[in-house]
């Protein structure tokens, strides 16, 4: 199933409340995407998918956050839990090694120890990214002599390597120049086939155009939370439209 659902999440950093009771159901094999100003919450959420605000100190959450009628909070396995649930970040960050070594990094440490079966995994990983064209030629050499958006489609196949359920995608395309975020818009599109996909995004455009479920979020709050086309035609809340209608943000 692939499916999240929230039930009044609160999180703190600190004496900070950076999110306030959100509930939300985000559907498997949709694209959910989070818009909303600076600061409005969405990345802390997006990463309380995944537990990567664990890593933070001073946060404490509350509220439960269900992986398919599962808590994913308490003493569930981090490892297994971010195997499943992958994340794509902001700026591309390949590791300083060969593009082969990137993708087969998540396999190796998950147990893949054969050649054959490492080779198979980066292959299909990079056509399921959309970059195996670009670097079969190149699979020894460093992934950082890629250009940006290469890199972030390669940090894309790295994430899918582990065979992953959800896709968290944060800002994925606010680095890139124009033709390499129509190249990864057209991947996600392509994706939802197989992955739950929550895209953090500041391009209301691009929410449009690739997301079928959009969340509003202003000051840790979730605002409005529908069908994309609806949330952004026919907003049920002024603060919805005035964000839309670029009045604020």
């Amino acid at each position: 199933m692939n499916k999240f659902i929230l039930e009044g999440v609160n999180l703190w950093y600190g004496d900070f409340q950076a999110l306030k009771g959100i509930d939300m159901e985000i559907p498997a094999n949709k694209i959910t995407a989070f818009i909303g100003p600076s600061g409005c919450g969405k990345s802390t959420l997006i990463k309380s998918l995944n537990r990567m605000n664990d890593l933070i100190e001073g946060c404490k959450v509350s509220g439960n956050i269900l992986l398919d009628g599962e808590s994913i909070n308490g003493d569930t396995d981090v490892n297994a839990l971010r195997k499943r649930v992958g994340m794509v970040f902001q700026k591309p960050n390949p590791f300083p090694m060969s593009v082969f070594d990137n993708i087969a990094y998540g396999p190796r440490t998950h147990g893949v120890k054969s050649k054959l079966a490492l080779g198979e995994i980066v292959e299909r990983s990079l056509r399921d990214a959309a970059i195996w064209d670009e670097v079969k030629d190149r699979l020894k050499k460093s992934a950082l002599g890629l250009s940006g958006g290469q890199q972030q489609r390669l940090c894309i196949a790295r994430a899918l390597s582990v065979q992953p359920d959800v896709l968290l995608m944060d800002e994925p395309t606010s680095a890139l120049d124009p033709i390499s975020t129509a190249k990864i818009e057209e991947l996600v599109i392509t994706l939802k086939k197989h992955y739950t996909i929550v895209i953090v995004t500041h391009n209301m455009q691009q929410a449009t155009r690739i997301s079928n479920r959009t969340g509003f979020f202003l000051l840790g709050e979730l605002v409005e939370f529908g069908k994309t086309n609806k949330l952004f035609s026919l907003p049920k809340d002024k603060r919805t439209e005035d964000y839309i209608t670029g009045r604020f943000g």
